[in-house]
């Protein structure tokens, strides 16, 4: 008698695994240093050690995991460095998506927008902080998509998960939902100047406040001095 038993694919168990590892560096369940052990991982996800050593190298090339040594591996640590690159590369492409969705959103694109802003106020008041991480990184890729540039959506994808694990450090939530109906209002106006002023100063913002939940008041200082995308 045949077996009906369905057996998962090697790259689909490698792309869980990977999915799973990524979101639980992102949501902090898995800190910066925190030790990534092939054998534990497969015993936790049951499965065997090849898509987990698999995965592992995945987020070494997303730039989430580190090897301190050949057989070591951890979650980064991030620099104040690591964060200003990011950001810089954040505020070159969003700020310049934010124009060109002002003058490409289309009726459907912008109530698409609007309910995730709903969902983001639900999820503000609630103070649920993967669900706001989450929506807030959809609201970002959606304003990105409305500015219907492919090649635009093809540059962020490699650092979009970085800038989301660096935007889950930020918990001054109600802040940042007030910053994004603004952004929202903004780009629904149809002026692409508008808009992208209020997507630099929202950049520039969370900038300075990622720097403080990670490195503390006196490095947000310095952000404050310094901005983003200046010497």
């Amino acid at each position: 008698m045949s077996s009906t038993t369905k057996i998962e694919p090697l790259g689909a168990v490698r792309e869980r695994v990977l999915a799973d590892l990524r979101q639980e560096i992102i949501a902090g369940r898995l800190r910066p240093g925190d030790r990534l052990v092939e054998r534990e991982l497969a015993d936790r996800f049951g499965v065997s050690r090849v898509p987990v050593r698999e995965a592992i190298r995945a987020l070494v090339a997303e730039g989430f995991v580190h090897f301190e040594t050949p057989r070591r591996a951890v979650v980064r640590r991030l620099t104040p460095n690591d964060v200003k690159e990011l950001f810089e590369l954040r505020e070159a492409l969003e700020v310049y998506a934010a124009g060109l969705a002002a003058s490409r959103a289309t009726p459907d694109d912008l109530a698409e927008a609007e309910r995730l802003l709903d969902q983001a106020a639900a999820a503000t008041e609630a103070g649920d902080a993967e669900a706001i991480t989450d929506v807030n990184s959809r609201l970002h890729d959606r304003i990105v998509a409305m500015a219907g540039n492919s090649l635009l959506i093809e540059a962020l994808e490699p650092v979009a998960g970085r800038l989301r694990w660096m935007t889950r450090r930020n918990e001054e939530w109600p802040q940042l939902l007030v910053e994004h109906r603004e952004l929202y209002e903004a780009i629904a106006s149809g002026d692409p100047n508008r808009a992208r002023a209020h997507a630099l100063a929202h950049v520039r913002t969370n900038y300075r406040s990622t720097v403080r939940q990670l490195f503390g008041d006196a490095a947000a200082e310095e952000a404050l001095r310094t901005p983003v995308g200046h010497e």
